[in-house]
């Protein structure tokens, strides 16, 4: 048995998991530091470069071959979902007719560790024909991807976790790490918002996170609310007709006051029940919600307060009502 094989068979699955680990943190770690040298100052020209590009109503067009094909399109995933027009062109496929789908005010993001994958090869010739700006995520600058691109992201040649060296790991580690960097960087720049994200993330429950108070509140006749001055038999009748557990108290002007809660009837029956005002017993400045508010901050706010339901109110005047419910069943939760 080779040497090889006797260490592989040695090695425990939780072993080559740690290990796999340690190689790969070790390609993050001097990825990092490479950031402090040339590869800071190409970072940078690469984000701008693809800026110029956005502001010609411009994409990223994102290419790579095998596994930096596989990783490619992650980033140009990541790249679309925070709000940098971006798609991934396969380069085998761009040489039978997909090239067209490149414009001249793109810019192009390709991915090779070597940098000679041959089937860029068309690709590059395509943008310094027509002259597309090219981004090369690469280990060689000497590579035929390094030398021809217009911005050159050299990375570190670290050596990869796989026993053999073979299998694309700390490389693909490494590649995808660039990606999210570059992905971050511009969204950071463009100031993208979480309302921005929601819109292109309306599904499962990140999408429920996002979404907004006046999203999920019930508003209209379906609010509990009862004027000031009025009895508690009153308030106790438009609390079970609305059953959110809650009413709330209005003044002359439309204006939230109070409320009166479970809670605030119970104290009432054990000290004898007396048929009085709401203002007698309600409470006062009572916890209210923004219609803006996200639904996950929401959550924290009746948890941290104890309470299953707010009034969401603008400008003083509640315009819905939410139950933590409603975010239960956005799946929020």
């Amino acid at each position: 048995m080779a040497p090889l094989e006797s260490a592989l068979e040695a090695t425990s699955p939780l072993q080559a998991a740690r290990e796999t680990l340690e190689v790969e943190t070790s390609g993050l770690a001097a990825l990092r530091a490479a950031f402090d040298g040339p590869l800071g100052d190409s970072f940078t020209q690469a984000i701008g470069t693809i800026q110029k590009a956005q502001a010609k109503s411009g994409r990223v067009i994102v290419t790579g071959m095998g596994k930096s094909g596989h990783v490619g399109r992650k980033i140009a995933a990541t790249l679309a979902s925070t709000g940098t027009p971006s798609h991934f062109v396969h380069p085998a496929e761009a040489s039978h007719g997909d090239l067209g789908m490149i414009q001249h005010e793109d810019a192009v993001l390709a991915l090779s560790w070597s940098g000679e994958a041959p089937e860029l090869s068309d690709i590059i010739v395509y943008c310094k024909r027509f002259g597309v700006p090219l981004i090369a995520i690469t280990s060689r600058a000497a590579s035929a991807l390094g030398s021809a691109a217009d911005v050159p992201l050299i990375l570190p040649a670290m050596p990869e976790a796989c026993p053999n060296g073979l299998a694309p790991t700390t490389s693909t580690t490494m590649q995808m790490a660039m990606g999210d960097a570059i992905a971050v960087a511009l969204l950071s720049l463009r100031r993208f918002s979480a309302q921005d994200f929601r819109q292109f993330h309306p599904g499962g429950k990140l999408g429920a996170k996002l979404r907004k108070a006046r999203d999920l509140m019930h508003g209209g006749e379906n609010m509990p609310l009862v004027r000031s001055g009025v009895r508690l038999s009153e308030a106790i009748v438009e609390m079970t007709s609305k059953r959110f557990g809650v009413t709330g108290v209005l003044d002359g002007a439309g204006h939230l006051i109070g409320v009166v809660t479970d809670g605030d009837l119970r104290r009432a029956f054990t000290q004898g029940f007396v048929d009085s005002l709401v203002d007698d017993i309600m409470t006062r400045s009572p916890r209210t919600i923004h219609p803006a508010m996200l639904a996950s901050a929401l959550l924290a706010e009746l948890s941290n307060s104890a309470i299953t339901s707010a009034f969401v109110v603008e400008d003083r005047v509640p315009v819905g009502i939410v139950h933590i419910h409603d975010l239960l069943r956005a799946g929020v939760v």
